[in-house]
């Protein structure tokens, strides 16, 4: 460990494994299970505790707290883990909290931003990726797929899933799951449309509207506009399957509707709560 990148005040345990390269800020705590891989910059007054792994290229900024224990009731004291990967940014007093169970991980993926004051629960899954604006509140359980957006003051539900290329509004509730490639917002939250600048920034909706896009959008409106049920819906998708939007967006929803630990799916403006299920 290179002494000048570490601060006097730090206090980082014994058995802390931290690459050469690690700067640790003042008064900064580290415990016993961590690892933390090169040129990552963990700042002042920061907590990582538990089985606790960053990968490289990680900036934590001030009063940041990682891997400590679940807020959960249940929780027994089990040894459990936060991995985190590469390239991220996780800014001031954000928390990731570890799981309550050994059989499962808290993960980070790589390349997200997760903005001062957001919460990530025990047992979350987020990829690649993502934006948490300041103060998103995701309670346990929740699964965020890579690209989504969610903007800030938004609370999450528990066992939710949030899907590819999602864009969320501010102050918005979520307690459904919410489709990729879909815009939501509101307190009930609706779908109000297809994230369609997301897309065009990722190269998915290309100024021409290429096939793919152009099928997604027909899927989109059978689902959300024909007034036909989910079941229905998704059944007239079946001829468009090798296409990967569509594709996604389809199994989306059956597991949406169909798996026992997921919330059903976040209705439209046009479409009623229960017309969302599964016939």
């Amino acid at each position: 460990m290179t002494t000048t990148l570490i601060h006097p005040t730090a206090v980082i345990h014994s058995g802390a494994s931290l690459h050469p390269s690690v700067k640790v800020g003042p008064y900064a705590v580290i415990g016993e299970h961590v690892t933390i891989g090169p040129n990552t910059d963990i700042g002042a007054h920061v907590v990582i505790d538990g089985h606790t792994t960053l990968g490289a290229h990680n900036r934590v900024y001030p009063g940041a707290a990682i891997g400590l224990e679940p807020q959960d009731l249940k929780y027994d004291g089990a040894i459990t883990q936060v991995e985190i990967g590469d390239h991220n940014l996780i800014r001031e007093y954000v928390t990731i909290n570890r799981p309550t169970t050994p059989d499962v991980v808290t993960r980070l993926g790589n390349h997200n931003l997760l903005m001062a004051y957001a919460h990530v629960a025990h047992n979350c899954i987020l990829e690649d990726q993502i934006v948490l604006a300041n103060s998103v509140a995701l309670a346990g359980h929740v699964h965020v797929e890579s690209w989504a957006r969610i903007s800030g003051l938004v609370g999450v539900h528990q066992f939710v899933h949030i899907g590819r290329y999602a864009y969320i509004g501010g102050l918005s509730r979520i307690d459904r799951d919410v489709p990729p490639f879909t815009m939501v917002n509101g307190n009930p939250a609706l779908v109000r449309g297809l994230n369609q600048v997301g897309l065009q920034r990722a190269g998915l909706a290309d100024q021409n509207e290429g096939q793919d896009y152009r099928q997604l959008k027909q899927a989109y409106r059978l689902v959300y506009r024909s007034g036909a049920s989910l079941a229905s819906a998704l059944d007239k998708l079946e001829p468009w399957s090798d296409n990967e939007l569509v594709r996604h967006f389809s199994q989306f929803l059956k597991a949406s509707s169909q798996q026992p630990d997921r919330r059903g799916a976040t209705p439209s403006r046009k479409r009623s709560s229960r017309s969302t299920e599964a016939d």
